[in-house]
């Protein structure tokens, strides 16, 4: 058969039909589609795929809105992009709007869609990255580009960051820039990123979580050592056998339950919405009663020390002399040192234990301005709407931005239904986001901006 050229009828009528499916399509859902078919997949270890491709879209589409970014790359493809928008009020400090553009892993062996094909379905954008976290990227994009279309200004200054890296700890990302470019986020002492601003359902009402602070975070190695020799033989100096028991003590750990000012502030506004007291009942059971979003929450009132990674031998008949397990620990703030001293001692004395990453955790101030806003521009769109701050089991970038003495926040707005596990979502399979999400969130950043 003979075949077609470009120009043929059937290719200008399926690609006619690609156009008009992409118009139909509120901006903010195709840029996060567009986002989510960069590759942006970080490995860890200083290894990373397409982070450059994403930040020239990223880059192009801020200098069609009229701004001028800078492009700065902390090693070879390890882009981050940088923006600045004057703000009617010149006498309030700047914000700092940010997110990140690399995503963990996919295999899509597991999927039921293509992880990087940005596909629609069911009213959902499914693929790695829909909810970590290009659907914010898109929303603050398409904020910001529908204040400055209409010829205004935000209250303040912005500066609008898409960083690499974050899923590594931002060693070439926002961690870097803060390091070597710390003018960059002059003036500015708060930020707003992801992690927040969905909405759960608790005693039959909605509510929304504001993230006011972070977990800190230990990612330690473990390193046994032994004797090496034939599988076949008697040896009790194995190291395996001495990494898999402090794995498996350590795994187990039961950490107990340590509130912080946010999670008790959290929790009683939970007891508030099921009218109970929040003294008679249980922080975990209060916790469990957010719904899927206690699998965020359950993890924030104590420590966790989850091994995520072995590696150890190389042949089957063959004991190593050596082996290594990876350890991701996320303590409540302040606790790190103790934390990391208890982990030394299940470990125990035949177990070697590197610090790989280690950041702080955070706190930020739970009323205030920049929390009424938020609540208002919520209550503009869901007039109902009530607002719970809580503490991230996670981290962001807003570690690093703490440096500079900036408070950060996570207020990604999302109105999600009851069904949709969202934390689920993060880093796991068929990651997806609702369409209407989407556009409710851009429609509450935008007025965000301009009330704040």
């Amino acid at each position: 058969m003979e075949r077609m050229s470009e120009t043929t009828p059937a290719r200008d009528a399926h690609a006619t039909g690609e156009h008009r499916a992409t118009e139909a399509l509120d901006e903010t859902v195709a840029i996060a589609r567009d986002l989510i078919r960069f590759d942006t997949t970080n490995h860890g270890e200083g290894r990373s795929n397409g982070e450059r491709e994403a930040a020239e879209y990223v880059e192009a589409h801020l200098r069609r809105m009229g701004l001028d970014p800078v492009v700065l790359e902390s090693a070879p493809t390890r882009a981050n992009v940088v923006a600045r928008v004057p703000g009617a009020n010149p006498d309030k400090p700047a914000l700092v709007l940010h997110g990140h553009l690399d995503v963990v892993p996919a295999d899509p062996r597991n999927w039921s869609v293509d992880p990087f094909a940005g596909e629609i379905r069911d009213g959902m954008l499914w693929g790695r990255g829909a909810v970590d976290m290009k659907d914010m990227d898109a929303m603050i994009l398409t904020a910001v580009g529908d204040i400055l279309a209409e010829g205004r200004l935000p209250e303040r200054e912005l500066v609008l960051g898409f960083f690499a890296d974050e899923e590594a700890g931002g060693l070439f990302g926002a961690s870097w820039l803060v390091d070597e470019h710390p003018e960059l986020f002059a003036g500015a002492t708060e930020a707003i990123s992801e992690v927040g601003g969905y909405s759960v359902t608790v005693g039959g009402k909605r509510a929304y979580l504001l993230q006011t602070g972070e977990k800190a975070l230990l990612w330690v190695r473990l390193i046994a050592r032994g004797t090496a020799a034939h599988g076949s033989r008697l040896i009790h100096d194995n190291a395996v056998t001495k990494l898999a028991e402090a794995v498996a003590r350590i795994g187990r750990r039961e950490w107990p339950v340590r509130l912080t000012d946010t999670t008790r502030e959290l929790l009683a506004a939970v007891a508030g919405a099921l009218g109970v007291d929040p003294e008679q009942v249980s922080p975990d059971e209060l916790a469990l009663a957010t719904g899927s979003a206690s699998g965020f929450i359950t993890a924030t009132l104590r420590t966790t020390s989850n091994p995520t990674q072995l590696l150890g031998g190389y042949k089957h008949n063959v004991i190593p002399d050596r082996a290594e397990a990876l350890i991701d620990i996320r303590t409540l703030p302040g606790e790190e040192d103790a934390v990391l001293a208890e982990i030394a001692e299940m470990a125990g004395p035949d177990v070697e234990i590197e610090v790989v990453h280690r950041d702080v955790g955070l706190e930020a101030p739970t009323h205030g301005p920049l929390v009424d806003a938020v609540t208002g521009a919520l209550r503009t769109h869901d007039p109902d709407a009530a607002v719970f701050p809580y503490l991230l089991s996670g981290g962001t970038d807003n570690k690093a931005l703490s440096r500079l003495g900036i408070s950060g926040y996570g207020f990604a707005p999302l109105r999600l239904p009851d069904t949709l596990d969202f934390p689920a979502m993060f880093h796991g399979v068929d990651e997806r986001v609702p369409l209407d999400g989407l556009v409710f969130g851009r429609q509450v950043l935008k007025d965000l901006l301009l009330s704040y």
